[in-house]
């Protein structure tokens, strides 16, 4: 914030920017002290929301209006499927509350209460959402154009809000993960191919 005053100092939209980048704080704050996944999902798609304002930030240029449509194109994908993973674990456990939906999940799933591929499908779908917040393979096409935002949001998109959230997603959801075997896998490998990629296309970027 201190850098931004004086870089946004001689901008015209000196005030929204700093409306949008507060907004876009209160949000991510909003989300790390969500004690519910419904309260999750709320401050989720805020935090998206903030983020796309602050992408299309000068939105008079093309190149960023067409940057802040792709991570937002890009973003829904995830969204809808973290919605509807909340749904399968609603459906399932019967709570939204962590506590007593991490309880109740170990219950059913080791009383074989539940169609054990079911219980999959809704946590890959859960973790669909962190993949393209995240900008994982294969969701991560929006973030390079992020960079079109003014440089502090560029910073901040990449090392606090939209790619640390979805990290933080798969934290805080670890007691759901852990138990189903093919999910922690697959957390694993999608992290390694997108290392791979990411090294192998900065090697041939010129």
């Amino acid at each position: 914030l201190i850098y931004s005053d004086n870089y946004m100092s001689h901008d015209q939209g000196y005030l929204r920017f700093f409306a949008y980048m507060s907004f876009s704080n209160t949000s991510m704050l909003g989300l790390v002290t969500s004690s519910n996944l419904i309260q999750i999902y709320f401050f989720w798609e805020l935090v998206g929301m903030c983020s796309y304002l602050l992408i299309g930030f000068w939105f008079i240029r093309p190149i960023a209006a067409n940057a802040c449509q792709k991570a937002f194109v890009t973003n829904r994908v995830g969204d809808f499927g973290l919605l509807l993973g909340i749904l399968g674990f609603y459906w399932i456990t019967g709570s939204l509350e962590f506590r007593d939906l991490f309880e109740i999940f170990n219950n059913v799933v080791d009383n074989n209460e539940v169609d054990f591929l079911f219980v999959t499908l809704c946590a890959c779908l859960l973790f669909a959402g962190a993949v393209a917040k995240s900008a994982q393979f294969p969701l991560h096409v929006w973030l390079p154009d992020a960079m079109e935002g003014p440089t502090p949001i560029s910073a901040l998109i990449h090392a606090a809000t939209m790619v640390a959230a979805g990290i933080f997603l798969v934290a805080r959801l670890l007691p759901l993960f852990i138990v189903i075997p093919f999910i922690t896998n697959l957390i694993a490998f999608i992290g390694i191919i997108t290392l791979l990629l990411g090294a192998t296309l900065a090697l041939a970027q010129k």
